[in-house]
């Protein structure tokens, strides 16, 4: 989560269009593209960069391009309607189309793409494997 935020409570918003900022590489050899929009909470992203860290052993590094900014709330079950916004629950990082969530530097390819498929399994946007420069 951001350390401040103006406000605490933000709107729900529009998850469309494809991304202009952040859809090409500048880090990593490898990476792993966004094909759909959608939130990534911070607990997915967490979760995955524990995975690569354990599979990685101190070798390669990977970056992370998303960033949770976005503060989701949620109502207590059973709560009738009205009597204001719930209480903040979770933060998400918005991400749309065409961008590039993580990239991976310092590994084989095949070690690279085994990596970032484990990573693929955490997260709740669907993705797929990129390499630098190549077009496909």
């Amino acid at each position: 989560m951001p350390k401040r935020v103006k406000y605490r409570k933000t709107q729900k918003g529009k998850s469309r269009g494809v991304a202009t900022t952040g859809a090409s590489m500048h880090f990593g050899e490898f990476g792993l593209k966004a094909i759909e929009n959608g939130f990534i909470p911070a607990r997915q992203l967490e979760a995955s960069r524990v995975v690569v860290a354990r599979k990685l052993r101190g070798s390669g590094k990977l970056w992370i391009n998303a960033f949770p900014h976005k503060s989701i709330t949620k109502k207590p079950a059973e709560t009738r309607m009205g009597k204001g916004k719930g209480d903040l629950d979770h933060w998400v990082a918005v991400v749309k189309r065409g961008k590039i969530v993580f990239e991976l530097g310092g590994v084989p390819e095949d070690f690279a793409k085994q990596i970032l498929r484990l990573v693929a399994f955490k997260l709740s946007v669907k993705t797929k494997f990129v390499i630098r420069g190549a077009t496909h």
